[in-house]
């Protein structure tokens, strides 16, 4: 019979020490910072992962991802510390698993938590007495324990007596240099007091702080509630920004006016809809989890819808502001600045951007886009049929020939002063040509 005290004090110490091995399951931008985090502050860390290209570019220590500091990974490699892999085997090593994998939507925008059923089956070979494993993954409340325990479970050892199970959601904010995987507290949550004390000490030793909360479901329910918020208050500000339109009021000056205010606001900004694998995706997650109990949520299920359509009513926008200027939307050649689906990062899932594009095209315009992080378009999980196309350049003759350039992704690096320069018809979806004080030379600007 396995001596669980003795399993427990042995991982503890180990993690004391920062002797413990780690593995990251999924090197994406979840699992890659928090790796390289991991690393940097004294732990053993390989990471895993299936796309065998992307780890060959880690190990040579390439930079990876555009926001990361030059050196970031060549030095993470360099310290010996750190490497990936595309090996499974490499999990008998470790004493603590971070599962880091894709949880998206299924074509009916349910949740889809096949990657972490596939990564639990790949752990479940390679378990052993004393492992700690921690899902990181947004899943709905009460997933770790009915959908990924079991399947730890199945060779025979137990959750909270042989081996440790938690779950502590991700809180990544790509491009954000103000706040990073060390600096934002750590929510961790566990559904026996021995593993919920690993957790925390754990990653008591990288992060600043850690919220130790009662349960897995708990620490689950968390994610969704911040993100269920964001959901709700973008709806909310981008319905304000149709109505105050209506009534001759600038949305964007009202919400920086209100943000003065020292407590009970908290501003959200309009745009082109929402995007990333969180927003779009944790509301979804907490709707189905709140109806599978009998109960319901309504607002955020509004909400969601309202995001939804962002895309297609800024596509009608667009065609009547063309309409406006003597151009007609079929036919109209439109620039889309920015298919990220947010500012400064290389990340195009659930990107509105790529939604209105889609949309334009098929209202009959002919469009093209810039972005400086995809010189080509990548294959996306929404919009495969626009894989290979290329980003068109940023000059005068070529900004003059658009009927109409549309701000959807406001990338720091875009010269929006050329822009207004040369540009007929800006239809501005970020407010940026307001923020930097740019008047346009020979057409309108107009907040979209």
């Amino acid at each position: 019979m396995t001596n669980v005290f003795s399993l427990y004090s042995t991982l503890k110490d180990r993690i004391s020490r920062r002797e413990a091995q780690v593995s990251t399951v999924g090197l994406g931008y979840v699992g890659l910072p928090l790796a390289l985090t991991v690393s940097e502050s004294g732990f053993g860390v390989t990471g895993l992962d299936l796309n065998a290209d992307r780890v060959a570019a880690i190990n040579a220590g390439e930079r990876v991802v555009s926001y990361f500091p030059e050196t970031r990974v060549s030095d993470a490699v360099a310290s010996g510390r750190f490497s990936a892999s595309s090996d499974p085997a490499v999990l008998a090593d470790a004493d603590v698993i971070l599962i880091c994998v894709p949880t998206p939507l299924s074509d009916t925008r349910e949740p889809d938590l096949a990657y972490v059923v596939r990564a639990g089956e790949t752990i479940a070979k390679w378990l052993r007495p004393g492992h700690l494993v921690v899902l990181e993954s947004t899943v709905w409340p009460g997933a770790t324990a009915t959908v990924l325990k079991p399947i730890l479970e199945a060779r025979g050892l137990r959750a909270g007596e042989d081996f440790f199970l938690a779950f502590s959601p991700e809180r990544e904010d790509p491009g954000n240099a103000n706040y990073t995987t060390q600096t934002i507290p750590k929510i961790v949550g566990a559904d026996d007091h021995r593993s919920r004390d690993l957790v925390d000490l754990f990653y008591s030793q990288f992060v600043t702080k850690t919220v130790p909360v009662s349960s897995l479901a708990t620490a689950e329910a968390v994610k969704l509630a911040e993100n269920s918020f964001r959901t709700v208050n973008i709806a909310l500000v981008n319905e304000m920004k149709v109505a105050m339109e209506a009534m001759g009021v600038d949305v964007w000056e009202v919400v920086k006016a209100a943000a003065t205010k020292p407590f009970g606001y908290m501003p959200f900004y309009p745009g082109p809809g929402i995007g990333g694998d969180c927003i779009p995706v944790s509301p979804v997650y907490l709707s189905w989890r709140a109806k599978d109990v009998g109960s319901a949520m309504p607002i955020v299920d509004l909400a969601r819808l309202n995001n939804d359509h962002a895309p297609d009513l800024l596509a009608g926008r667009v065609a009547i502001e063309l309409g406006k200027a003597g151009a007609a939307v079929k036919g109209a050649r439109v620039l889309i600045l920015g298919i990220a689906y947010k500012k400064d990062v290389e990340d195009t899932r659930e990107s509105p951007a790529l939604a209105i594009l889609n949309r334009l095209e098929e209202m009959g315009a002919s469009c093209d886009y810039h972005d400086p992080y995809f010189p080509v378009m990548p294959v996306t999980r929404d919009h495969p049929g626009l894989a290979g196309r290329q980003s068109a350049p940023l000059t005068d003759e070529a900004l003059a020939a658009y009927d109409a350039v549309l701000v959807a992704t406001d990338h720091t690096n875009v010269d929006y002063a050329q822009v207004a320069r040369s540009a007929r018809l800006i239809l501005d979806t970020r407010n940026v040509f307001d923020a930097k004080g740019l008047c346009p030379e020979q057409g309108a600007v107009v907040k979209i």
